[in-house]
């Protein structure tokens, strides 16, 4: 986690096993992904065209969300996409979760 405050999200029991939900926070769409114990938070706009990446599938097995519109897919760790059409990755920010609460670092 970098030096930067860290501002709740959402509780980390709001957010269902392997799916993703979106949040709205300071002008940013963000995707919420928990995976068992671990969250991950990216953009939650697809960069190949603005559709909410948090209505797509996870994959846990491969730490990715898809887009549910065209197919492309996202890793949760880097924002990097994984599969056409999309070629340019979303924001990926560094969350912690903290007495239950989840945090992300926003720039």
């Amino acid at each position: 986690m970098s030096d930067a405050t860290a501002v709740v999200v959402c509780r980390f029991d709001d957010l269902e096993p392997d799916s993703a939900k979106r949040v709205d926070l300071d002008g940013r769409r963000l995707a919420v992904v928990r995976l068992g114990d671990d969250v991950y938070v990216i953009g939650d706009r697809c960069s190949h065209a603005d559709y909410s990446l948090a209505e797509g599938e996870v994959d846990p097995a491969d730490k990715t969300l898809e887009c549910w519109k065209h197919g492309s897919t996202f890793s949760l760790e880097t924002g990097e996409p994984t599969c056409l059409p999309a070629i340019k990755p979303v924001p990926a920010y560094d969350v912690s979760v903290v007495d239950g609460d989840v945090r992300v670092v926003l720039p």
